[in-house]
């Protein structure tokens, strides 16, 4: 069933923000969201997430309504969310970093679970590290691990290139790759870096204004089409 958004309408105070927006995030799919900065694509996010919840609309997620649903509810229902800028907690280890995303987790341990270390090797000698020395790579690494740990199948994801040289792009590249494969995770996509998008995901939505004004498969997501909507 997967994800499925249906005409809402997100507010920061008495800004509206998104605009009857209606997505859909089939179980197993890979989408990608583009538009310029603005536009309302971390809104979406956040209004999924239940950080900012819409005020109009629907958000059904595998057929339950979680449209009103605090955020720790939709980790527990299999939804994780990657912020944009990280948001790794800089003055804790990496390890106490990864123990407080365990904390929405039912039935959790106080050991990682060995499969952050094998999608993420470079983490495992970091863990007495403070989060805020790392680099910028190995920070969103941090940052995908934390959301990973909850086991969602269901990943949202802001901008995970942003700031990244390209060496680090391709291995983050590598390890949203896995995790879809491997751990049968939907991704839902945030992202500028047109490359990344048509390497990673399979279907693209565009944004302006807060609403969705374009969409199909990513095939169809050319140079000349694309900047038509993010050239500036």
């Amino acid at each position: 069933m997967g994800l499925e958004i249906q005409g809402i309408d997100t507010f920061y105070g008495t800004s509206h923000i998104l605009h009857g927006v209606t997505l859909n995030v089939p179980d197993g799919a890979m989408v990608s969201v583009l538009g310029r900065n603005g536009v309302g694509k971390s809104t979406l996010l956040k209004s999924i997430i239940g950080i900012n919840p819409p005020k109009n609309g629907s958000i059904q997620f595998n057929g339950a309504d979680v449209t009103k649903e605090k955020t720790h509810q939709h980790v527990r229902a299999g939804i994780s969310y990657i912020p944009q800028g990280r948001e790794i907690i800089p003055d804790i280890s990496v390890y106490e970093n990864l123990m407080v995303a365990m904390r929405g987790i039912k039935n959790r341990s106080k050991k990682i679970p060995a499969f952050i270390f094998e999608y993420f090797p470079a983490l495992e000698p970091t863990q007495k590290r403070k989060g805020g020395v790392l680099s910028g790579g190995q920070q969103q690494q941090l940052a995908i691990a934390r959301a990973l740990i909850q086991e969602p199948s269901l990943l949202l994801m802001d901008e995970p290139t942003e700031g990244l040289q390209p060496s680090v792009v391709e291995e983050i590249n590598t390890i949203i790759q896995r995790i879809h494969k491997e751990r049968n995770c939907s991704i839902l996509l945030v992202e500028q870096n047109l490359d990344f998008v048509r390497d990673v995901t399979e279907h693209f939505a565009i944004m302006d204004s807060g609403q969705i004004v374009e969409e199909g498969d990513i095939q169809l997501l050319t140079d000349e089409f694309a900047g038509q909507y993010l050239s500036v």
